[in-house]
C-alpha cells in the first residue's frame, strides 16, 4: 500500500508523557508488526524534561543501533540516492536553533552529519518566524502537524504554497499535515474555537487536495489514534464511557477514513509519477 509508513510517538527508555505509560520496550513489536504488513516505522521524538541537542543526539544512537536494522525501520532515499533514517522532531521550536545546529550543521560541535548516524531531520513549523530558525539549525526539512486548518500559520492550507515555496529555494523538504477533523475539548476544555467538523469526510479530503496541490514530496496523516484530539482515522464504532463519548462515524462504515485515505494514497502516486516527468 501507498501509505506504507508509521510515525510512532517516542519517549526515551522509561519516559513518557503526564498520561502516557513508557513506551519504548513496545517498540520491538510494533517493529515486528509492521514487517508481516510490509509496513516501515519512522520515530516521532516527543519533548521530554531536558531534551536538548545533547539528549537527542543520545536519542538518534540509540534508536538506531537498537532498530535501525530492523527490516521495518523506515529508510528515506534522498535525491542524492543515499537511504537515510527519517526523524519527525515535536515541538523542535522549545530548543534554540542555534543548539540544533550544533547537532545538525556539518561543522557543529558534535554534528551528525556525514557520519554513521546521520539522517533527515524534519523540525516542526507552528509560527511562520520558525522557518528561518528550522533552516539555520540544519534541519532537512519542516511539517506542520496540526490537524486543524486555520488553528496555527503552519497548519492552514493557505500558507502552504508559501512554504513549499521557502523550502523548495532553501533545499528543504516540506512535508504538511492532514487529518480528518479536529476536536480536543475533552483535553482542553477552552480550545472549542478550533473544532473542526468532519464533514463526513469532506474536511479530510479538503486537507488532502490542499496538500496535493503545492506538489509534495510526503504527506503527513494526524492521526491514526490519537482519539484525545478527534483526530484519528482508525477503524471506530459507538462507544460511550462514563467519562467521555467517543466519536464514531456513523452513518458510514467503521473503516470509512482507512478507505478515504487508501484512495488518497493511490492518487498521490499516480499524481507523483505526473509531477516527475
Amino acid at each position: 500500500a501507498p501509505t506504507g509508513v508509521l510515525v510512532l510517538s517516542w519517549y526515551p527508555p522509561g519516559l513518557a508523557d503526564d498520561s502516557g505509560e513508557p513506551s519504548d520496550s513496545l517498540v520491538p513489536f510494533i517493529l515486528d508488526a509492521a514487517q508481516r504488513y510490509a509496513i516501515k516505522v519512522a520515530f516521532h521524538i516527543q519533548p521530554y524534561k531536558g531534551r536538548d541537542d545533547r539528549t537527542v543526539h543520545e536519542n538518534i544512537k540509540y534508536i538506531m543501533d537498537k532498530y535501525g536494522s530492523h527490516a521495518a525501520f523506515y529508510k528515506y532515499r534522498t535525491s542524492t540516492g543515499r537511504s537515510l533514517p527519517l526523524f519527525y522532531i515535536y515541538d523542535s521550536y522549545l530548543t534554540p536553533a542555534e543548539s540544533w545546529a550544533n547537532l545538525l550543521t556539518p561543522s557543529g560541535s558534535h554534528s551528525l552529519r556525514n557520519t554513521a548516524y546521520d539522517a533527515v531531520f524534519i523540525a516542526l513549523l507552528v509560527e511562520e518566524g520558525h522557518k528561518n530558525d528550522i533552516l539555520s539549525a540544519g534541519y532537512d526539512g519542516m511539517y506542520t502537524y496540526f490537524a486543524s486548518n486555520g488553528f496555527s500559520f503552519g497548519s492552514s492550507h493557505q500558507n502552504w504554497k508559501a512554504i513549499k515555496t521557502f523550502c523548495d529555494s532553501n533545499n528543504l523538504m516540506f512535508i504538511p499535515s492532514v487529518g480528518p477533523g479536529y476536536i480536543d475539548t475533552s483535553i482542553r476544555p477552552w480550545n472549542n474555537h478550533n473544532t473542526r467538523n468532519r464533514v463526513n469526510g469532506k474536511y479530510y479530503e479538503t486537507a488532502l487536495q490542499a496538500a496535493l496541490t503545492v506538489r509534495p514530496e510526503i504527506v503527513s496523516i494526524t492521526s491514526f489514534n490519537e482519539w484525545h484530539e478527534g483526530t484519528q482515522i482508525e477503524k471506530a464504532v459507538p462507544k460511550k464511557t462514563l467519562t467521555r463519548l467517543y466519536l464514531d462515524y456513523l452513518p458510514h462504515q467503521p473503516n470509512m477514513y482507512l478507505e478515504l485515505t487508501r484512495r488518497w494514497a493511490e492518487h498521490f502516486s499516480k499524481e507523483k509519477e505526473q509531477w516527475l516527468m
